[in-house]
């Protein structure tokens, strides 16, 4: 990352798998420069405080937010967001268990919910559901009252352990 006397800098980052080249305004915020730049458009900048989850990104390998890290902060990572997720198939059964348990109403919160639930389902056990509450408390959902959101979390993880069909 270089910085030559200029309120730009260069980084170099891994997005979805693809590798990114980019000059940033050394303050843009990690999920405008993957909306605004690279046309990522499933975090959503919302509270801009940290405080809601819709920008909840994976950054090598760890939950984080969007709208509280900057772009130059990521230089040298490896970022994912759900449309790489989806893309590559790791959050299609989430997706679905979201669907069938109506854990989604307007959406909003759904894109941060998913990549926040996928943090915590990637650790392979079949956590309690005061666990799943507890992971997913940083996500709001002013919609569906989180019990759904729980169930088709805990369904996932239930599943992808063989433990019954999601």
């Amino acid at each position: 990352m270089t910085a030559a006397f200029s309120n730009k800098v260069d980084i170099e980052l891994t997005v979805n798998g693809e590798p990114v080249e980019a000059r940033v305004p050394a303050g843009q915020h990690l999920v405008d420069f993957l909306r605004l730049d690279l046309g990522l458009t499933g975090a959503h900048a919302s509270c801009e405080h940290g405080v809601c989850g819709a920008c909840t990104l994976r950054v090598d390998g760890e939950a984080v937010r969007g709208c509280l890290m900057l772009a130059a902060q990521a230089d040298g990572a490896e970022v994912w967001t759900v449309e790489g997720l989806t893309d590559q198939g790791t959050s299609a059964d989430l997706q679905q268990a979201f669907v069938a348990r109506n854990a989604l109403q307007c959406g909003f919160c759904t894109p941060g919910m998913i990549v926040a639930a996928e943090d915590l389902l990637a650790r392979g056990d079949v956590p309690t559901r005061a666990a799943i509450r507890e992971h997913l408390s940083g996500n709001y959902c002013r919609c569906t009252g989180y019990e759904a959101i729980i169930d088709a979390v805990e369904s996932v993880a239930r599943a992808r352990a063989g433990k019954d069909a999601a």
